[in-house]
């Protein structure tokens, strides 16, 4: 097996608190049930994003091909539709992305990697929104945001432009992320996928893996 040099993982879900509890608590702050919101992304991902959509609002927004206005329009008209009542389409992202809570301990772990000598990297689907990007420069060795390169995730475009960056072979790198299908297809690309559902078992995994220890406390983890 060859040897694993590079981590590279996505911001949302990752980076930041589980994106459900965002987008709950972003729900309940603009007054709309939870399961109206994930009925609109169904139908234009796919049912759990098992079948994503070639073509939808979201994918538009995040290969920047419109813009943040036109966006919120689209989806405030969906979910008004659905709801009955009329939604403010005016800030709606900014509203939702100010429930992203950072991940500290995440953010900690790629840290630690790059210190050990890894290449580390970011790939994130981009919403228009704004970065906390403090720190990063320490953390990441390349970024890529969807909405600035024109590719979003899952396609293998997306993929070859971050490991470009990072100057590293497919079966050299750990790709983790939040959301299966993405998992899947950088797994189909060569790149070794971690599917991130909490830290521990994320460290844990990464720690199996690149066999050095990257939990603060300096201790490895075990299977």
């Amino acid at each position: 097996m060859a040897e694993l040099r590079a981590l590279l993982v996505d911001w949302g879900g990752v980076l930041t608190e589980p994106l459900e509890d965002a987008m709950r608590a972003w729900a309940e702050v603009d007054g709309i049930d939870f399961e109206h919101y994930v009925s609109v992304m169904r139908s234009w991902l796919g049912d759990h994003h098992s079948d994503l959509a070639v073509t939808n609002p979201v994918a538009a927004l995040e290969r920047g091909e419109i813009e943040v206005p036109e966006f919120e329009q689209e989806l405030a008209r969906r979910l008004s539709a659905v709801t009955g009542t009329q939604l403010r389409a005016d800030g709606l992202l900014q509203r939702m992305f100010d429930r992203f809570e950072n991940a500290p301990a995440m953010s900690a772990l790629v840290l630690r990697a790059r210190h050990a000598g890894l290449r580390t990297g970011l790939l994130s689907n981009s919403w228009g929104n704004t970065y906390p990007r403090e720190g990063w420069d320490d953390m990441f060795d390349a970024i890529v945001i969807s909405g600035e390169v024109g590719m979003r995730k899952p396609e293998p475009e997306i993929f070859a432009h971050a490991l470009d960056l990072l100057d590293v072979a497919p079966h050299e790198t750990v790709f983790v992320d939040d959301l299966r299908p993405n998992v899947e297809a950088a797994a189909a690309l060569g790149l070794v996928g971690v599917h991130h559902t909490s830290y521990d078992e994320t460290v844990t995994e990464l720690e199996a893996l690149f066999g050095i220890p990257l939990r603060g406390d300096g201790s490895a983890g075990s299977r």
